[in-house]
């Protein structure tokens, strides 16, 4: 390390002191005893350019340690992206580019949202997967990176980078390096409280090779390390550093203090002093450091056109592979997909809405060569498994079908990074009850506002002897929670074409839930159906007496009890609510013409927690759903048992009507 490298290391550690203490409110331990680490990766290896901080050859670089997001903001101004020093002042301000935790889509360079511990971790096996597939098809000359991770102990601690640690050796991801932030120390104290396994021999055990380094200010060690790493294709490689939390900080150096609160005024100004600085100047870059950094800012951005000008002349020399590439970088689908009469002929027949999302996701297939994913262990059950589309698998990374095993939670979070690193449309599969073990990463998916499709089956009661371990009641209730997830529970084949169609269509998560049981094809499907909810039936008459809504299986009811209302002189119109959330986005006039106030007469019919439908019902509505766990036994019984029979909820809606 040079006095040039060694000022420019202060200089990161210094900013971040001083914009946590400016915020009154941050993480100085992590930046201050990672400084060296990051900055020997970004100037020594990190293929990256602030004229592109898009470029899809670029590396990864992810901060799964994101509470110490001084680090990356310090790095990113250093290297040129547009984070200014008046930027890193408002630090953690409202509005600000530099908020508490790195946030994808609000700062240049921010690869993806990390807080959640572990989270970033599990995006960075869905990114080396990403470059794996796209490398092993396009070649080194057009896609050629690797993805680099900071991750600190209790990113080791989570049970999420548990799952995906084990996923990355299994596979082999060789360009995937995580530098393990080794500071022994967590908020309530020092890691031997409650972490105390041997870390190395269990990423060894995960097949992954495991290089040491005895002193985080080692930076020729880090290099020789990452040099190291960098040579091994065919593992993934965990660099060990031993750092010092808050390393320069005479009164917090090494202890927990260090780890989430400003160091203060006081002790801000030992710690300069100790560098050699002027403790009476903050926010300060010195002259030497802004020269010195233009210069590695300009031989990155000489790599960058380097690559640029091969890629022009691959135009003439190899324009097939170029066009193909770039085709998968196409998010547009074919909007004529579902006037296919082949398919919608193969939609339109009585089934399980599993098995038609399984013939609607391979003929998507057939169109988009960037559809990529897979199970956790269950595509004989939830039908996901794309044929002739490959396999990707630990000897042959050019496949779209992914095979998580049993990682739900792993599973999320790797397909938040496949989405994150481009190139591909991502989903995943598993049952419905599963769906806990996967909200923290399909929050971030919304959060983040990037596509991934979630497929859910085995929906409800319908799933039958498996009991309600396997029978999802709330499920459904938590994912229409999550602000900018769309929710889809379509009723029959064609309405399950159509929300796959809407959910890649859409710029953010979506949810498909599908049945295990058959379900009937329903007449009165339409274009509408696009739409989130729509009119299936109209009523009889001049104006409804009554509206029945209903989604999946219970849509067939509601028309049998709607027909059987007949009976009784009600003119009932009946709504398919396939999406809430689609629903709701669409103009305020269609929202009135399928729903209109007028109508106080309100029925939601639903074998799932009723939580949520009074949105939609008013103060005068009847809902009728499952509030109560399920039962094991064979699924029509249970719906009789919990009254989801005609007779039964046709009985309960004339007591409603006082008929």
């Amino acid at each position: 390390m040079n006095l040039q490298d060694k000022r420019a290391i202060e200089t990161i550690r210094f900013l971040a002191i001083d914009a946590i203490n400016q915020a009154n409110s941050g993480h100085p331990g992590l930046p201050m005893g990672t400084a060296t680490m990051a900055f020997a990766l970004w100037k020594e290896f990190l293929k990256t350019t602030k004229e592109n901080p898009d470029w899809i050859d670029r590396d990864r670089f992810v901060l799964s340690a994101g509470h110490g997001s001084m680090l990356l903001y310090g790095l990113l101004h250093l290297f040129g992206y547009p984070v200014s020093l008046a930027d890193l002042k408002k630090f953690r301000q409202l509005g600000s580019i530099t908020p508490g935790h790195p946030e994808y889509g609000m700062t240049p360079g921010v690869e993806t949202t990390t807080g959640p511990l572990g989270q970033g971790f599990a995006n960075a096996v869905g990114m080396a997967m990403a470059e794996s597939r796209l490398r092993s098809q396009f070649k080194e000359d057009l896609i050629g990176h690797y993805t680099y991770v900071i991750a600190g102990d209790g990113d080791l601690m989570e049970g999420i980078s548990s799952e995906a640690s084990s996923l990355a050796g299994h596979l082999g991801l060789g360009r995937l390096i995580v530098l393990y932030d080794d500071n022994h120390i967590t908020i309530d104290g020092e890691t031997a409280i409650t972490f105390t396994e041997d870390v190395s021999a269990r990423y060894e055990a995960y097949g992954w090779q495991v290089v040491e380094v005895a002193d985080g200010e080692d930076y020729d060690g880090i290099v020789k390390a990452i040099e190291k790493a960098r040579e091994e294709t065919s593992r993934p490689t965990l660099i060990r550093v031993k750092t010092v939390i808050g390393y320069g900080s005479p009164k917090n150096a090494g202890k927990s203090s260090a780890h989430g609160s400003p160091l203060g005024l006081e002790e801000a100004a030992l710690v300069k002093e100790a560098f050699g600085w002027d403790p009476g100047k903050t926010f300060h870059v010195p002259e030497e450091v802004t020269r010195y950094m233009a210069g590695i800012i300009e031989e990155k951005r000489r790599a960058y056109m380097t690559w640029e000008g091969n890629r022009e002349g691959l135009k003439q020399a190899d324009p097939d592979r170029l066009k193909a590439l770039e085709a998968f970088y196409e998010m547009t689908i074919p909007e004529k997909l579902l006037e296919d009469d082949i398919l919608w002929a193969e939609l339109s027949k009585r089934d399980a809405t599993r098995n038609t999302g399984g013939r609607m996701i391979n003929a998507l297939s057939q169109e988009l060569p960037n559809l990529m994913g897979g199970s956790a262990d269950l595509n004989g059950s939830t039908k996901t498994y794309l044929k002739n589309r490959g396999d990707f698998t630990a000897g042959d990374h050019s496949g779209n079908n992914l095979f998580f095993g049993v990682r739900e939670h792993a599973m999320a979070g790797i397909l938040n990074g496949i989405a994150l690193h481009g190139g591909f449309r991502a989903y995943g599969a598993t049952f419905l009850s599963f769906a806990d073990y996967m909200k923290p990463s399909i929050r971030l998916s919304a959060l983040m506002k990037i596509q991934v499709v979630y497929v859910f089956t085995h929906d409800s009661i319908g799933v039958g002897e498996d009991g309600p371990t396997h029978q999802p009641i709330e499920q459904v209730a938590m994912l229409r929670s999550i602000p900018g997830l769309k929710v889809f529970r379509p009723a029959d084949g064609k309405e399950t074409g159509i929300a796959w169609v809407e959910a890649l269509k859409y710029q953010g998560p979506s949810a498909i839930i599908l049945t295990r049981q058959s379900v009937p094809c329903l007449e009165g499907v339409n274009k509408t159906a696009h739409y989130g909810a729509y009119i299936l039936k109209k009523e009889g008459g001049v104006k409804p007496d009554l509206i029945l809504m209903a989604t999946g299986s219970e849509v067939q009811l509601a028309l049998d009890v709607a027909k059987a209302l007949e009976g009784f002189n009600v003119a009932a119109r009946v709504v398919s609510m396939t999406s809430w959330d689609h629903f709701l986005s669409q103009p305020e006039a269609y929202q009135e013409e399928v729903l209109p106030a007028r109508i106080k007469k309100r029925v939601s019919i639903e074998a799932l927690s009723t939580f949520g439908w009074h949105r939609f019902l008013g103060f005068e509505g009847l809902a009728l759903g499952l509030d109560t766990f399920g039962e094991s036994g064979e699924a029509g019984m249970l719906f009789e048992h919990f009254g989801f029979t005609t007779e039964k909820i046709l009985s309960k809606v004339l007591k409603y009507l006082d008929i």
